[in-house]
């Protein structure tokens, strides 16, 4: 069983990569999904995240504001650095995990890691190869602001906020070229390619 481990700047496409992955059955591992289940209320992580960031980033039913502490850490580079250092190792564990738990089950030949924070996080170093999905700066604050309905600054903050493109293509087995002008099939191509590429 082989480990992908995919990542790209927010905005890049990287979801519609994961999506075709999925579709040539792959075993698609989310850690955006992850990072909302370790913040759950009564887990360690979140208890941590309070002890440090206070109270007022929970909502009345004692769920994560996720919108209220992203404004925090989102316009500062040091808080963020901080919340990572709480959130990343109970994200990692637990991708850990579930990696294990589907290698003792045996139902797929490659596992994929969708993660903004593969590099920042570590989880590169247990992958067998690393996918950089890339995309025109000005096309990804586009694609941001209308994902998540933010302004053009506050988009900006999010994309200043990850590891620069340039890094992340440091550690790149293979980029994923998903500016507006590649269309859908080619991408689907490039990921097809890819995948049986994986060694």
């Amino acid at each position: 069983m082989k480990i992908i481990g995919l990542t790209g700047g927010t905005g890049s496409g990287k979801s519609t990569v994961a999506g075709m992955a999925k579709q040539l059955n792959v075993k698609v591992i989310d850690a955006d999904v992850v990072a909302r289940q370790v913040v759950n209320p009564g887990e360690q992580a979140l208890i941590e995240i309070v002890s440090v960031f206070g109270s007022d980033i929970l909502l009345d039913n004692g769920q994560l504001d996720r919108k209220k502490l992203g404004s925090i850490v989102f316009s500062d580079k040091e808080k963020l650095k901080l919340l990572n250092r709480i959130t990343h190792k109970y994200i990692v564990n637990e991708i850990q995990r579930e990696i294990q738990s589907e290698m003792k089950k045996g139902t797929y030949d490659y596992i994929m890691i969708d993660a903004a924070v593969l590099i920042e996080s570590g989880l590169y170093n247990i992958c067998d190869a690393i996918w950089v999905v890339s995309a025109d700066k000005e096309e990804r604050i586009r694609r941001i602001m209308n994902r998540d309905r933010l302004s053009y600054n506050e988009a900006i903050n999010r994309i200043n906020s990850q590891l620069d493109e340039k890094e992340l293509k440091k550690h790149a087995s293979a980029v994923i070229n998903n500016d507006n002008d590649i269309d859908i099939e080619s991408v689907r191509f490039q990921v097809m390619q890819l995948i049986n590429q994986v060694e």
